[in-house]
């Protein structure tokens, strides 16, 4: 084995790469970063848009150029996939407000989430109506019942209180559970 293959076999941490980009411009640093976090990025910002795919990749695309450009404020108090999910709540949250709905979806005009493979019916039902709950419902919904995030650090992500965060969970609960048991119509 050459020293350029002992190299490919090393697994270099998040660190470890982000400070190859930082301080070398590391094109292959950065590649295996995007590689590592984008597939749970594009999962999280989508949820919480529930838009389409290209509202997601576009949302993604922003994170990842507004994390190259704070990554040398970033302190390693967090996981960089932590940090780079707080950036992307940051524009999903920014783009909601430049972009606010003021229309009403149906449970039919929600395209399918994205993925490589089968997923089963009951999962693709409740996709599409987590993405037609209100924009402050499914954030905190996906935020508790996705991420696992506590009332607590919703509040402080969101700027609201946990009474708010706790409401909302609750009625964006009893929204999908209204959703969910209304029959497709396929």
């Amino acid at each position: 084995m050459d020293d350029m293959e002992a190299q490919r076999d090393i697994e270099y941490s998040d660190r470890d790469l982000a400070e190859a980009v930082l301080h070398y411009g590391e094109e292959q640093a950065f590649r295996e970063l995007y590689r590592r976090h984008t597939p749970r990025l594009l999962g999280f910002v989508g949820r919480l848009l529930g838009g389409t795919d290209a509202e997601a990749e576009d949302v993604a695309q922003d994170t990842w150029v507004r994390a190259c450009q704070g990554l040398e404020r970033f302190r390693w108090e967090s996981t960089f996939s932590t940090w780079l999910l707080g950036i992307g709540l940051n524009i999903v949250r920014d783009h909601l407000r430049r972009h606010a709905r003021t229309h009403i979806l149906d449970i039919d005009d929600i395209p399918d989430p994205p993925g490589p493979m089968r997923i089963p019916d009951d999962r693709i039902d409740l996709e599409r109506s987590i993405a037609l709950l209100p924009d402050g419902y499914r954030m905190v919904l996906v935020l508790h019942d996705v991420e696992g995030m506590k009332h607590r650090e919703i509040a402080e992500k969101l700027g609201i209180s946990d009474g708010t965060t706790k409401s909302q969970l609750s009625k964006a609960r009893k929204m999908l559970r209204g959703l969910l048991s209304k029959p497709r119509r396929d």
